[in-house]
């Protein structure tokens, strides 16, 4: 009897209707010289296949339900510098059936044509502004030459890892309390620091010492650096009369936390006022998340609560006025959580139970040098919202 597959496998395959897919995991890439980049997989092939090694590809044929792991072509230097997965390790914590060789694949995939005309994969088409890692379309090229149509299978991906299911909420909760245990270290000591750099070297510790890493470049922006709003150099000296924006996760099993805080030592009446804005909107757009809430429902009432902050503190006149509005609030409010520290919520045109997203507004005032921004993770409930990182407080 073939041995069933893994419960996020057999969801896709039920998504795509029992037809074929091929992914691959992300290849490693070059640092400089002879040096690799430090090293991340694709989130749609983890949450496939568990596999944090790159080169690796999935072969998923859905009428078969037969999942077949590829394995890269890896030389002898590289095997012994960098070692070598076992064929049993794999196996086992991918729920795959077989793992064939990559001199196999192509002709692999031109048996399976004879009986699949489609095959589906996925391709990351998003310009971000930098070079793709070349993996994907590197196999699409492949698949092009072999199958009479290559779909995308994105946005069934997207939708089903946007809903959490209780393994994947009981991890993310684990990631969540870390990185409040986390804030809450530095908190206490937050006036020994003299450097940005000193902050994050101190999360990095925290996380290292409990088995787990940054999920994302850690940000620590004190004073105006808080204004641009990935500062992630880390490197200036701190005020007791300057903010300080901390903007930082751990990654636990997989799964990512997301949080920032702003806080200060002596902050002047100005600063409080802000923070106090920002403070406020924050709690009131939480207690907007519900499941069945549209999300343009949802932003429309985060603009409103978002125009109150600013016409508050004196930065809108008109509500009217979007260049000013967004001048000061240049962002998102929310974004998916999940493996990817940006994971997609596979463009709802509402929120649904098992949604994990971030609330964080901000105000960023460039002409006073003070930026601020509050965050928190919140998991969408049957019954309304449950915020996993509730027991880190947001005041200043």
């Amino acid at each position: 009897m073939m041995k069933m597959v893994n419960e996020h496998t057999q969801r896709f395959i039920d998504a795509i209707d029992g037809g074929l897919a091929v992914l691959t995991a992300y290849d490693q890439v070059q640092l400089s010289g002879d040096m690799a980049a430090p090293f991340l997989q694709e989130g749609n092939f983890w949450w496939l296949m568990q596999v944090t090694q790159p080169g690796w590809k999935v072969i998923i044929d859905g009428a078969r339900r037969n999942v077949v792991l590829v394995r890269p072509e890896i030389d002898e230097i590289h095997r012994i510098f960098d070692g070598e997965a076992s064929d049993e390790r794999l196996l086992a914590q991918s729920g795959a059936h077989e793992i064939i060789l990559h001199k196999d694949f192509e002709k692999y995939l031109a048996r399976l044509s004879n009986v699949h005309s489609v095959v589906r994969t996925y391709v990351d088409k998003t310009d971000y502004g930098f070079a793709h890692n070349p993996a994907q379309r590197e196999l699409y090229a492949v698949l092009s030459r072999i199958f009479t149509s290559v779909q995308d299978c994105g946005v069934q991906l997207a939708s089903l890892r946007a809903l959490k299911d209780a393994n994947e909420i009981a991890v993310m909760k684990q990631a969540a309390k870390l990185t409040c245990a986390a804030f809450a270290d530095v908190r206490d000591r937050l006036s020994q620091y003299a450097h940005e750099y000193e902050i994050e070297a101190d999360f990095t510790q925290y996380f290292r010492r409990h088995n787990a890493t940054h999920a994302y470049e850690p940000i620590v922006a004190s004073g105006a650096n808080a204004v641009t709003l990935h500062y992630i150099e880390n490197n200036d000296r701190l005020s007791k009369n300057k903010l300080v924006l901390i903007d930082i996760g751990a990654r636990v099993n997989g799964y990512c936390a997301d949080i920032t805080r702003t806080y200060c030592i002596n902050p002047t009446k100005r600063q409080r006022a802000v923070h106090g804005a920002v403070e406020a909107a924050h709690h009131r757009i939480i207690e907007l998340i519900q499941p069945n809430l549209t999300v343009a429902e949802y932003m429309h009432a985060v603009d409103e609560i978002m125009k109150d902050a600013l016409c508050e503190l004196g930065l809108l006149e008109a509500r009217s006025d979007e260049t000013t509005y967004r001048r000061y609030f240049p962002h998102s409010v929310s974004h998916g959580l999940g493996v990817d520290v940006h994971d997609s919520l596979g463009r709802p045109r509402y929120l649904q139970p098992g949604m994990v997203l971030t609330v964080e507004p901000g105000i960023y005032i460039a002409e006073e040098g003070i930026g601020v921004r509050i965050e928190d993770d919140i998991l969408v409930t049957e019954t309304g919202h449950l915020n996993l990182t509730a027991a880190l407080s947001t005041s200043l």
